[in-house]
């Protein structure tokens, strides 16, 4: 294992969410032949609390000494899950988004949980899971439903340079789990050529259906060649894109989404096609942002 490269990092807490997430960062990091870092944001020293033994209290007593506990049982966990990767373990002090924000500049991958400890159990997904997805430097993927080493991965593609990234993350994915990769492209209406264009009221389903394929070809071609051996099943379908994804990730071990594509606010980092997907998905999502 050459540890000189960059490490899968996944974020703990000590919830069910979060070990589930090891799991899949260390069989992330034995795909990528890459060292795996465990790590936990310790929050209480920000907030000024004592961190160390109460006066009196027995020895290993104390919130830092109860963190110190938790990372041990994750590095645990990961090292039995995918024997042969380098694990390590780090507390990091700062609040959990932050801290994994900070780590995304340097890591090959951040791994994180749906959810966490101190979530309302109404929420289908964290905050902490949405801010990273939503910010980081890199690619996020997120512990979302079933595990499966069967199945094709999934990409959704829009035709915007900001899905590219996706494309070709997906599409690695696909080579290491030797599996096919799925290319997706939703349409509702015809697609607008400029801002302010009106949508036509009368038009051809057929033609714009042929439009269609043409710019998922277009946003898919040379992956045969770049990526031998691999196979892409290319398909258009009519409906929401975000939907589209959440169905085919019943049958998929992996979709891949753009943080924000064609149609979004310049405003909003997180698109709505990555949020639903992100929030109801059946399968782990990772998502790729598109530098400008």
């Amino acid at each position: 294992m050459d540890t000189t490269k960059a490490a899968v990092v996944v974020g703990i807490d000590g919830s069910e969410p979060g070990l589930r997430a090891v799991r899949l960062a260390a069989a992330e990091a034995t795909r990528q032949h890459r060292p795996l870092r465990v790590v936990h944001a310790f929050v209480w020293p920000l907030l000024r609390v004592p961190v160390g033994p109460p006066k009196g209290g027995p020895p290993g007593s104390g919130l830092r000494h109860q963190a110190e506990r938790m990372l041990a049982e994750a590095v645990a966990v990961a090292e039995a899950a995918a024997p042969g990767i380098t694990v390590t373990g780090e507390i990091v002090d700062g609040e959990a988004a932050a801290v994994l924000l900070g780590q995304s500049t340097r890591a090959a991958l951040i791994v994180i949980g749906d959810r966490g400890l101190g979530g309302f159990a109404s929420l289908l997904l964290g905050s902490v899971a949405v801010q990273v997805s939503a910010y980081a430097a890199g690619p996020v993927l997120v512990a979302r439903g079933a595990e499966r080493s069967d199945g094709p991965v999934v990409v959704g593609v829009d035709g915007s340079p900001r899905s590219s990234a996706a494309v070709a993350f997906a599409a690695d994915q696909a080579i290491r789990r030797g599996t096919e990769l799925v290319a997706l492209h939703a349409w509702r209406h015809p697609a607008s050529e400029g801002p302010g264009d009106m949508q036509p009221l009368i038009y051809d389903e057929r033609e714009v259906s042929d439009e269609e394929r043409r710019v998922l070809a277009e946003s898919t071609a040379g992956l045969d060649e770049r990526y031998p051996g691999l196979t892409v099943t290319r398909r258009v379908v009519r409906g929401r894109a975000g939907r589209a994804l959440v169905e085919e990730s019943r049958r998929a071990q992996l979709v891949v989404v753009g943080a924000r594509g064609l149609g979004g606010f310049a405003a909003l980092v997180l698109g709505s096609v990555s949020h639903t997907v992100l929030h109801h998905s059946a399968c782990p999502v990772a998502v790729l942002r598109h530098e400008e």
